[in-house]
């Protein structure tokens, strides 16, 4: 009697454990979940405080001013536009175009599921390509690949409108290669033609054009970008993966945009086959083998089979109660890959396991990891979890996207940031004099960068919040542009 009077009194909760449960397992809306769509909104309005050159008129970041318009000068050609990379005011075109070919991506698979952001997710491709544009068309058989010592920049804090460092321009050519960074831009360039091709017929085949071109000059003139360009990329974006992950990531990206067959034939002949358990703004591999997995999942063509299990091999990887696991997680739950900017890598995995999850829910299919049975739900879920953390769901109870919640980081390692603006302090602060009075100081950051997300907590999940700390308080254009994609699933699939 004691013991069914025990089950009848603790039943309500039973029930209550089994429906939760179940509700999370079918990847229905839970209890308490964070404001996807605010989430989504701000992580494209981020942007907006990185762009170089002239604002335009709707510019809604309104701290940030004009800036870098004499870009290209020392090289006679005008390269003003595009964005710098994170806290600093260099642009670094090799991060920069996997930014933009991550947000087209997104675009292109979520783009139904962003309401009245799919405009603001546009406008932040475009500000890239038109620059891209400008890069590989103002000199024949050269492509610009960046603007600003970064050596010289990195020894002063101070605003972007306010660089008086030198805006050297660098560049790669037939007599010194960029394999990497040419592949990077032509995937960035192809996948954004594919966003634009409704929209804007006429830019999108401007934008397929030079993507070709771009291809062609990465195919014919084989080298990296790090041997031709030394100390103006190294070691602050050097290709440690070499270029052979560009060329197969160049190649998938020109074949789905134009079906031509000589990018397959290319890419099937790379043997671009090392196994990997990490995806970046350096190491493309693992996304180009999602990309090309999907004609086997959704479109059935066998002749991707091989990328499939390639891409199947990164998931087992990732997984956490895969045997084939290579992948830390911390006690709260993150991910947790390296030391230095941690959420750039969580941010990516986050979006091929959202998108290889996409791919094989239209097929209802399954794998194995081992013993372990992987269906779309175990991806969607493992990626939920992963937003939800930087979203605030953790043991802090910290959101780490600036702006987002109660708790975020107020001490970004980020110059525009960190001092005041023009607007509220127009005269200019000299290169050595933001150091003592903004960056050292404990004060929070006088302007808000809506949106950005930072480098993350640490193994522990820990996050001091200091802004001299730019391996966990630095925001990147690449942390950013790979979890638009994921939020506006989350967006279109959990009511606010």
């Amino acid at each position: 009697m004691g013991m069914g009077k025990r089950v009848t009194s603790s039943s309500p909760c039973l029930l209550f454990l089994f429906f939760f449960f179940s509700l999370v397992l079918l990847g229905c809306p839970s209890l308490g979940h964070p404001n996807y769509k605010d989430a989504l909104a701000k992580s494209i309005l981020f942007f907006q405080g990185q762009r170089s050159g002239r604002l335009p008129t709707g510019q809604q970041i309104t701290w940030r001013s004009n800036s870098g318009l004499s870009d290209g000068s020392l090289a006679h050609v005008d390269l003003t536009g595009g964005y710098y990379d994170a806290g600093d005011n260099v642009k670094f075109n090799f991060p920069m175009a996997y930014t933009t070919t991550m947000l087209s991506w997104g675009t292109l698979e979520y783009g139904k599921r962003m309401g009245p952001e799919i405009k603001n997710a546009r406008a932040a491709i475009r500000w890239a390509t038109d620059y891209f544009i400008k890069c590989a068309t103002a000199t024949p058989t050269t492509l610009y690949v960046g603007v600003g010592d970064p050596t010289t920049d990195h020894k002063c804090w101070e605003r972007p409108e306010d660089m008086d460092t030198a805006r050297t321009v660098y560049s790669v050519s037939a007599s010194k290669p960029g394999s990497d960074v040419a592949g990077e831009t032509a995937a960035a360039l192809a996948a954004a033609s594919m966003v634009f091709r409704k929209v804007d017929p006429k830019y999108s085949r401007l934008l397929l054009g030079t993507a070709k071109k771009v291809m062609q000059f990465a195919m014919q003139y084989r080298g990296a970008y790090s041997d031709s360009l030394g100390s103006a990329v190294c070691p602050f974006y050097c290709s440690y993966s070499g270029y052979k992950d560009e060329l197969l990531w160049g190649a998938a990206w020109l074949w789905r945009a134009t079906n031509d067959a000589s990018y397959l034939n290319f890419l099937q002949t790379l043997g671009a086959n090392d196994a990997t358990d990490i995806f970046s703004w350096d190491n493309k591999l693992a996304g180009a083998r999602v990309l090309l997995a999907r004609r086997t999942l959704v479109d059935n063509d066998k002749r991707f089979e091989s990328f499939k299990q390639q891409a199947e091999d990164f998931m087992c990887r990732i997984i956490p109660n895969s045997p084939s696991s290579s992948t830390s997680y911390t006690q709260g739950g993150l991910m947790f890959k390296l030391a230095e900017s941690n959420l750039q890598y969580v941010t990516s995995i986050t979006f091929l396991l959202s998108t290889y999850a996409k791919y094989m829910s239209a097929s209802k299919y399954t794998f194995n990891c081992g013993n372990v049975r992987v269906s779309s739900s175990t991806l969607r879920n493992l990626a939920k979890q992963q937003v939800d953390y930087i979203l605030g769901e953790n043991p802090l109870k910290m959101s780490y996207m600036v702006g987002f919640g109660a708790n975020f980081p107020k001490r970004i390692h980020h110059r525009g940031s960190s001092i005041p603006s023009k607007a509220s302090h127009p005269q200019a602060f000299g290169c050595d004099n933001g150091f003592q009075s903004f960056f050292y100081t404990s004060n929070p950051n006088p302007n808000t960068l809506t949106g950005a997300i930072v480098g993350g907590p640490n193994q522990n999940d820990g996050f001091p919040d200091d802004r001299t700390d730019y391996s966990h308080s630095e925001p990147a254009t690449y942390i950013n542009a790979v979890i638009v994609g994921p939020l506006a699933y989350l967006a279109g699939s959990y009511s606010s």
